[in-house]
């Protein structure tokens, strides 16, 4: 059994699937066609379908004009080893985006995104109660997230 993600694009598809897997190392375009029969979304060769990985994660995109748009329900968590993977990655996406508190921003698609350092996750699940506090609770008034805050935070 495989698991892949979708999504569905109003519109410049390519352009938004290029720009991530350009973002993301390790991520490739499989295959982008159109489909050849006519739909609802218009005539063949209107809708446009695509295979690609961001990462090790598998995704399918489809252009097929306006139906629902993107919002928090669903969102790309992409964890960071450094602060230069964070700052790249946001400055990247927030062109022509949103930002938004807690690492989240959307794209100027309206994917949504959460930036994120993987040094968060062990500070927040630390054994010492006290540091995982302090450190969620600057967590929770960052926009962008900053390794180094975090690390003296947690140290108190």
């Amino acid at each position: 059994m495989k698991v892949t993600q979708h999504l569905w694009f109003e519109k410049d598809m390519e352009a938004a699937i290029g720009f991530y897997t350009s973002l993301i190392r390790g991520s490739s375009v499989q295959w982008v066609s159109s489909l050849p029969a006519e739909s609802p979304s218009g005539p063949p060769g209107s809708v446009k379908i695509a295979a690609f990985t961001l990462g090790d994660q598998r995704y399918m995109a489809i252009e097929a004009g306006p139906l629902d748009p993107f919002n928090h329900s669903f969102s790309i968590l992409v964890e960071c080893d450094t602060q230069i993977e964070i700052d790249r990655l946001w400055d990247a996406l927030r062109e022509g985006g949103k930002i938004e508190q807690c690492g989240w921003l959307q794209d100027r698609w309206g994917l949504s995104w959460q930036i994120a350092p993987k040094r968060l996750g062990e500070l927040m699940n630390d054994p010492d109660p006290a540091k995982a506090k302090r450190v969620a609770e600057a967590m929770l008034k960052m926009v962008k997230f900053d390794i180094a805050e975090l690390e003296a935070v947690a140290r108190g």
